[in-house]
């Protein structure tokens, strides 16, 4: 059955759902690097017990989400992070276990946020290679992205692809569940033919929840098609909702930007407009943490400094026994990982000397 130009999907995802190998598959990636965890280690002192309850639930259609604990970070900004209960966060997995292979074959090929075999540093190639063949770029983001997705349209959005009644109304809990969770983080914003009342809609979904990372996918992949088959841009990147868009002419891009905020409209979101602004490749682009060149890359000098502050702390750490060598290895590896994207040879070494005379 086609609705909306899409094919809807089989009436019968739920029993996968609720299915108990799913729900085993769901916990094992739930635990994925939180063992040590409390609650986690709890849950799986008691796991068969735990698994045949929300499986007894999720199939009588009896479960409901947890409250949410929250707290904010710092870097690389400002943002307010909560946390479902362990268990809800099973429920998470077993339904993007079912669901998400289904949004795979709709999503395109240059959104890479959250998706296997993509990531950041395959959108900084990709960025990279068109950097070299256009002579402009739109930088474009979303203003306060997560606290302004707006639950009714998320809801609809699904609901044209999935049919199964009993998988839609499990979505929705999770969705109703962080409602209210990031209304401090939202500056109201009214759209046309909106009333006075567009102030209660509920709106936000959950920095942390695997689900709030994929239905983000989903959203913006609204974005993504009208871009590519309304706009015909062919040279196009998006990161969760930073995406560039490249052509060989600014009046192109132009035309492109306007048509975009009016379509974000729709979704109920609103661009930086000032910071939406063609300019020409060789000044270079900054995405992801990296000013990109067609040549070359250079880490932003602030995240050099974020990151050597962090390894100082690391070292007082690892000297007063807090985290252990491995620990320390570990995350001194990652940055390493992703920094050497860029040419940063120099930023390395001296980073490294300066913690060697601490």
């Amino acid at each position: 059955m086609k609705v909306g130009g899409f094919i809807k999907t089989s009436k019968n995802l739920y029993p996968q759902v609720c299915e108990f190998a799913n729900l085993v598959r769901a916990w094992r990636k739930a635990r994925r690097g939180k063992r040590y965890l409390p609650a986690v280690a709890a849950f799986e002192q008691n796991l068969d017990v735990e698994l045949t309850t929300l499986h007894a639930e999720l199939v009588n259609e009896a479960w409901q989400p947890g409250g949410y604990r929250s707290f904010t970070v710092h870097e690389p900004k400002r943002r307010k992070i909560s946390a479902a209960p362990f268990r809800d966060r099973v429920v998470h997995h077993a339904l993007c276990n079912v669901i998400v292979p289904i949004y795979e074959r709709k999503f395109i090929a240059d959104s890479y946020a959250n998706r296997v075999g993509k990531g950041t540093h395959a959108a900084l190639d990709r960025c990279t290679y068109f950097m070299r063949r256009f002579k402009y770029v739109l930088p474009c983001d979303v203003q306060q992205f997560f606290p302004a997705i707006d639950h009714q349209v998320l809801k609809s959005i699904l609901a044209r692809t999935i049919a199964c009644e009993p998988t839609l109304r499990l979505c929705e809990k999770i969705i109703d569940g962080g409602a209210g969770i990031l209304d401090g983080e939202y500056t109201m914003r009214y759209f046309p033919n909106d009333d006075l009342f567009a102030v209660n809609r509920p709106r936000g979904l959950p920095i942390g929840n695997l689900t709030s990372q994929f239905w983000a996918n989903v959203y913006l992949n609204e974005l993504d098609q009208f871009v590519r088959h309304t706009l015909h841009g062919k040279a196009y990147v998006r990161y969760v909702d930073d995406f560039l868009l490249f052509a060989d002419d600014k009046v192109t891009l132009h035309q492109w930007r306007r048509e975009i905020i009016r379509f974000m409209q729709r979704l109920r979101l609103t661009l930086h407009e000032q910071r939406a602004q063609p300019h020409p490749t060789v000044q270079g682009i900054s995405f992801l943490g990296f000013r990109v060149f067609s040549d070359h890359r250079l880490l932003k000098p602030s995240k050099g400094l974020r990151y050597r502050r962090h390894l100082k702390m690391l070292w007082r750490h690892y000297k007063t026994g807090e985290i252990s060598r491995e620990q320390g290895r570990a995350s001194v590896m990652a940055w390493l990982g992703h920094i050497r994207h860029g040419d940063t040879w120099r930023l390395r070494r001296k980073t490294f000397k300066e913690l060697s005379a601490a």
